[in-house]
């Protein structure tokens, strides 16, 4: 599926909750955003927005990178957000929890730092990379 990421670059932290909002009503229970940028990039930041679409409360939603993983219940769905920064291996993905909301139907998974993960996301994740360039922010979805 290609994502329709809206105009670019995406300029300061309410374009990029914009941007969030634009993906939520592309992005479906069973589906997998994987989201690649360096630190400070608005990962989390288009999560944010991407959450209040779906019934979440903006104040709910924080960056779980020492949790591995925070849980929202939207209006229709669960949504997974997984920040994999700290784990090492493959082997560490179980203590996140991953493979559990992989196999959930009627979920949401919202992933930060992905690149552990890579051997075991399905062929159909979503791969979507922020890039700061000057002011801004550039997010371009890629082929993985």
């Amino acid at each position: 599926m290609q994502l329709d990421l809206g105009p670019q670059p995406v300029q300061g932290a309410q374009a990029m909750r914009a941007l969030g909002r634009r993906l939520a009503r592309q992005l479906h229970a069973g589906d997998v955003l994987a989201l690649v940028g360096d630190l400070g990039a608005g990962k989390t930041t288009l999560v944010r927005g991407l959450c209040t679409a779906l019934g979440v409360a903006a104040d709910d939603v924080s960056s779980p990178t020492f949790a591995l993983c925070n849980v929202y219940q939207g209006t229709s769905l669960q949504i997974a957000h997984m920040d994999l920064y700290r784990l090492e291996s493959a082997d560490d993905l179980a203590a996140a929890g991953l493979d559990e909301w992989l196999a959930a139907p009627d979920a949401l998974c919202l992933i930060e730092w992905p690149e552990v993960a890579r051997p075991v996301l399905p062929p159909t994740t979503l791969w979507l990379e922020l890039t700061t360039v000057g002011n801004g922010r550039v997010v371009v979805q890629r082929q993985r």
